[in-house]
């Protein structure tokens, strides 16, 4: 199962809209990916409500891709707190991530990946080398919110095909 997280609670944010696209370019591939926004989720305590989340979307999901925002030179805390206030750390071992990082500026999220990454390795969870810096986001998405520029389409298109190879081929990781 993949699972395409929108990191932030913001409502109607460019990371949603990028999100939106990445699911629908797998779409376009033949592949299903749930999408999970955090837009109405209480990452503060794990009570029932989070723990649905935990057993429907969390503990399936063996693929996930991050979507995620440059937030003050990292990434949401709402993101880091999801990571931590989970049951235990171990729902999201030996899986795997593929990140893309959303930013209005020129460097695309490139350290909030990277912050990311460290922690998702940390959580045993494998981080596809490809990491994706979206810059300037404001000016790539049309009015209506899709996203226009060819150029980052392409990107995604190449990365998502990496992802895909690299997530279905049994030997990678065992040799």
């Amino acid at each position: 199962m993949i699972t395409i997280i929108s990191g932030t609670n913001r409502k109607g944010s460019n990371t949603m809209k990028i999100a939106l696209e990445y699911q629908g370019i797998l779409k376009g591939k033949g592949i299903s990916a749930a999408l999970f926004s955090l837009e109405e989720v209480d990452v503060m305590h794990n009570d029932a409500a989070f723990q649905q989340i935990e057993r429907e979307i969390i503990i399936p999901t063996t693929h996930f891709i991050f979507i995620v925002p440059e937030y003050n030179g990292s990434f949401p805390g709402v993101l880091k707190m999801l990571f931590d206030t989970v049951h235990t750390h171990g729902i999201w071992f030996h899986k795997k991530a593929l990140l893309a990082g959303v930013a209005t500026g020129r460097a695309g999220n490139l350290r909030g990946m990277d912050h990311l990454a460290d922690i998702l390795n940390y959580l045993k969870i494998t981080v596809h080398p490809n990491r994706l810096p979206i810059s300037g986001v404001d000016k790539l998405l049309s009015p209506a919110g899709k996203l226009i520029d060819e150029n980052t389409l392409k990107s995604i298109e190449q990365q998502l095909d990496e992802f895909i190879e690299w997530g279905s081929n049994p030997l990678k990781g065992k040799l």
